[in-house]
């Protein structure tokens, strides 16, 4: 049994469809992970994701980690809050390269203010959780 309250039903539905998302879809995430304030996401290594070389492009790794917390964000929300969201700010700071490996973000909430919403996000090699590729942070917003 676990310590986390479960999801609200839509907010589930939500996250189910989460990877078929348009852009998301194009990246070809995997959700692995969502709890109330918190989401694991994985993003397999294509080289059509890579910008030199063997390496996830930068732009890859920005959006993975503005998606991921999103996800965070949305796994605790009160639908009753309303349902129309977007990213007000985002953060990265890149810290090595994401060198012919697949990449896990885990996105949690610090702060969930009315409106606001404010997201750490960790991404890491996924073969190696202690080869950190970025850090960041987000400011979500749903109305």
């Amino acid at each position: 049994m676990s310590d986390q309250p479960e999801v609200a039903p839509q907010i589930a539905e939500l996250i189910k469809m989460f990877p078929q998302i348009g852009f998301q879809k194009v990246l070809g995430i995997e959700v692995v992970e969502t709890v109330p304030d918190r989401a694991v996401v994985r993003l397999p290594h294509r080289m059509d994701l890579c910008g030199g070389g063997n390496a996830l492009h930068g732009g890859v790794i920005s959006s993975m980690l503005d998606l991921t917390g999103a996800l965070a964000a949305w796994s605790g929300h009160d639908i009753a809050r309303g349902m129309k969201a977007s990213t007000v700010t985002l953060t990265v700071n890149f810290v090595g390269a994401a060198m012919g490996t697949a990449i896990l973000a885990t996105g949690e909430v610090r702060r969930r203010g009315k409106e606001l919403i404010f997201c750490d996000v960790k991404i890491v090699e996924d073969s190696d959780a202690r080869r950190l590729v970025a850090t960041g942070s987000m400011i979500y917003r749903i109305v």
